[in-house]
């Protein structure tokens, strides 16, 4: 089979999730890929193109009175074994994460060790938002989406998240012991 970019594989994933127009399938990435996996509104369209002229799915138009038409691409069973495909081959490598704040910390003693707490602190912080968030989408899963077929998938990948933010929050912990004063801790 022929090898598709990433996005195109996750977006014939999300068309089996009934996502089938482009601002569905943008919604979807908001709320749910956009914690691991980045992609802008501009690659969708592009990506849905390459993905109707491959034969990957089909586009119909659907109208509703007083709305602009929308077109909805609906999955072909192509498409479908070409995800199935994609999702057995292996992972090719492990993920390497860009870190704005590691890279910071990494060239560090060019600035302050106030400013490196700092930096710290406020990392943790947007790291607690985001375990809050995550622990919030987790209770939306289970109270509204616990029979869904694909729920424990999008929990595991959710505990996932968790797990690594949480290691996350407790390294920034350690590290700013680091430069903080004993008398003040």
């Amino acid at each position: 089979m022929k090898p598709y970019n990433d996005t195109t594989y996750a977006i014939l994933g999300i068309l089996t999730t009934n996502c089938n127009s482009g601002y569905a399938i943008k919604q979807f990435i908001d709320q749910s890929l956009n914690h691991f996996w980045k992609i802008s509104y501009g690659q969708i369209y592009p990506a849905l193109k390459l993905i109707v002229e491959e034969g990957l799915a089909e586009v119909k138009t659907s109208s509703a009175s007083g709305r602009a038409d929308r077109n909805e691409y609906l999955l072909t069973d192509k498409g479908l074994n070409t995800l199935k495909n994609w999702l057995e081959q292996p992972v090719k490598q492990v993920p390497v994460e860009r870190n704005e704040v590691l890279l910071k910390l990494f060239f560090g003693s060019y600035q302050s060790r106030e400013q490196t707490s700092a930096l710290l602190r406020d990392y943790q912080q947007k790291l607690e938002i985001r375990y809050d968030t995550y622990t919030a989408i987790e209770q939306g899963i289970q109270e509204h989406s616990k029979e869904d077929k694909d729920a424990m998938y999008w929990l595991l990948t959710l505990d996932y998240g968790k797990r690594t933010t949480r290691a996350a929050i407790e390294w920034c912990e350690e590290a700013h012991k680091k430069f903080t004063p004993e008398e003040e801790e």
